[in-house]
């Protein structure tokens, strides 16, 4: 993508061209869009690094903490992102989605706040997107979503309640954090073969083998960052699997349309 181009989406106000991307495989055009923060101290480092060809990290957009967007990787090629990722049985993510890159330290810089006239502009890039592409709603995923464990971002303190307001993403308000039982590291039997299948059921990549295993354990951990994030322990309160169950029944009868 050539600097003179004009960006794809109106909500960026220029081009700033990554070499990082490839052909999209097996004919896949966007059908997902992943979230992410870039976990560093400084947005200019984070873009430069994004656009090194060492660093073999790309997205197709970048948003900065004052809203300002720029666009780095044509929306129909394949940008490098996701990494090891799947979701809903499909795995190179990558092929799938458009990337979101959002300047914000992360979870090592403590988590800040993402300011107003960033999200401001997150929301609209990403009804932008979602319109054009024709995204389902519940394909707006964080990247912690796609990579349990290995990844946190954009992290529990990101407002997706902002972008469900705005008609971008599936949410539901989370269920109310009660004492009562709980499942955890270690438990057995079918109540969590349930809670497994549950997960996968929503998309997320978890083998169905009726052990809180630690493969559970992230993929519980995933879901409170991204749907319950009040409480974030990996531990499958009754809220974690009320609103786990609340987003199953109002998902769409075709989550891939």
């Amino acid at each position: 993508m050539s600097p003179s181009l004009s960006p794809e989406s109106p909500v960026a106000a220029k081009v700033f061209p990554s070499p990082n991307h490839g052909e999209r495989k097996d004919g896949q055009h966007p059908s997902m869009i992943i979230l992410h923060y870039t976990g560093m101290p400084d947005a200019g480092e984070a873009l430069q690094w994004l656009c090194n060809p060492v660093s073999q990290v790309s997205a197709h957009y970048f948003v900065f903490e004052d809203g300002r967007v720029l666009q780095m990787v044509p929306e129909a090629r394949r940008a490098w992102h996701a990494g090891v990722s799947s979701w809903n049985g499909e795995s190179d993510i990558n092929s799938r989605s458009i990337g979101i890159e959002i300047a914000n330290p992360g979870h090592p810089g403590g988590l800040p706040p993402f300011p107003d006239a960033q999200m401001e502009s997150v929301v609209a890039l990403t009804k932008d997107i979602v319109t054009r592409w024709r995204i389902p709603a519940v394909r707006v995923l964080a990247h912690s979503d796609v990579a349990p464990g290995r990844k946190l971002d954009p992290g529990e303190g990101f407002p997706w309640e902002r972008l469900h307001r705005a008609g971008v993403g599936h949410r539901v308000a989370p269920a109310p954090i009660r004492d009562g039982r709980f499942f955890s590291r270690g438990d057995q039997g079918m109540p969590i073969e349930a809670l497994q299948a549950m997960l996968a059921m929503y998309g997320y990549g978890l083998r169905i083998n009726g052990t809180f295993d630690e493969d559970t354990e992230k993929v519980v951990t995933a879901f409170q960052r991204h749907f319950r994030p009040e409480r974030v322990d990996g531990v499958a309160d009754a809220s974690t699997i009320t609103t786990l169950r609340d987003l199953i029944a109002t998902r769409p009868a075709n989550p891939t349309a």
